[in-house]
């Protein structure tokens, strides 16, 4: 048998419940629809299903509109007239490396002046500097908070002007 007690605590846990998950559907509801013209792009080609998710979802709740790629094929038929604030590419991938997907952004001049991050846990920054121009190099394992910093500092980096 249920005491009163019982009942009411149920009841407010239920009432409590509602409130959270209706206070959560607004926020996401607000995350996405009000800052959607603020909203910069980030292009990730990772084929680690993992460490893509985690960086998809985590740059997401930064209020970044995230598309992710597990193959360099992927990638290459991708929608091009789309083009990111920034790109963030593993080197090895099954299907080819992230350093030559970051030359050829860095020769199209629709990408040119987009900044490309290199992640890799197998390449060394001195290799991936040698292979490709690419703006930044993190390591895996990674500190999401120091990727974090660095795609801020490369997004709002001044574009060079040619005269």
């Amino acid at each position: 048998m249920c005491s009163t007690n019982s009942f009411y605590l149920i009841q407010s846990s239920v009432s409590i419940s509602l409130i959270l998950n209706n206070f959560l559907i607004f926020t996401l509801s607000w995350l996405c629809f009000c800052h959607d013209g603020d909203m910069k792009t980030i292009f990730i080609v990772e084929d680690e299903t993992g460490i893509r998710d985690a960086l998809q979802l985590l740059l997401s709740f930064e209020n970044y509109d995230v598309r992710s790629f597990s193959t360099a094929a992927l990638f290459n038929s991708r929608d091009k007239s789309v083009i990111p604030d920034i790109f963030i590419l593993d080197v090895k991938l099954p299907d080819g490396l992230g350093t030559d997907l970051c030359n050829d952004i860095k020769q199209d001049p629709a990408t040119s002046d987009v900044p490309v991050m290199i992640i890799s846990a197998h390449a060394k920054a001195e290799q991936v500097i040698n292979a490709c121009e690419a703006d930044e190099f993190i390591a895996k394992p990674f500190d999401i908070d120091d990727v974090l910093v660095k795609i801020e500092n490369l997004i709002n980096k001044p574009k060079s002007v040619t005269n």
